[in-house]
């Protein structure tokens, strides 16, 4: 990608184009509020990615880190702007700052027929541990729990 790519913490101001990146991409969307009230949240990792100077948000990710562990709630990339690694950049600085918080794993759940994001999660180390039927209700599909081991110097 020649672009530049940053990824910055969320603000205020990030919500609803946030907002248009969830509805977007999933059929049971979190609601705006699900995203502002995350902003105040001292435990919850919310970053947007960003493209070249336009600070208009293209993506997002949203985790939280608790003791040893890390769990990705929600990663998003726009439509107009997959296909340019910036699921994996996101994916990539969540894993890093787990890490930094001194998480030793890190789980997340997607849909068993999401094979993209599937195979994304599975490049950086993330195998799939179990299945929670029926977990999505729109369409009705069951969710893969996927886990990866974190280390000092990265995924094993």
């Amino acid at each position: 990608m020649a672009e530049r790519v940053t990824v910055r913490p969320a603000t205020r101001d990030d919500v609803d184009r946030v907002w248009q990146i969830e509805r977007a991409s999933f059929a049971d969307p979190w609601s705006r509020r699900s995203f502002a009230e995350l902003l105040d949240q001292p435990h919850v990792y919310f970053r947007v990615a960003t493209i070249d100077a336009d600070d208009e948000p293209v993506g997002y990710v949203v985790a939280w880190f608790v003791v040893s562990e890390a769990e990705i709630a929600n990663i998003a990339v726009a439509p107009e702007a997959r296909g340019n690694k910036l699921g994996g950049r996101l994916l990539d600085d969540v894993l890093t700052a787990a890490r930094t918080t001194g998480a030793t794993e890190a789980f997340l759940e997607v849909r068993d027929s999401n094979v993209a994001a599937r195979a994304l999660y599975a490049s950086r180390g993330f195998e799939a541990v179990g299945r929670r039927r029926g977990y999505y209700t729109r369409p009705a599909e069951d969710a893969i729990v996927m886990r990866a081991e974190l280390g000092a110097s990265g995924m094993r």
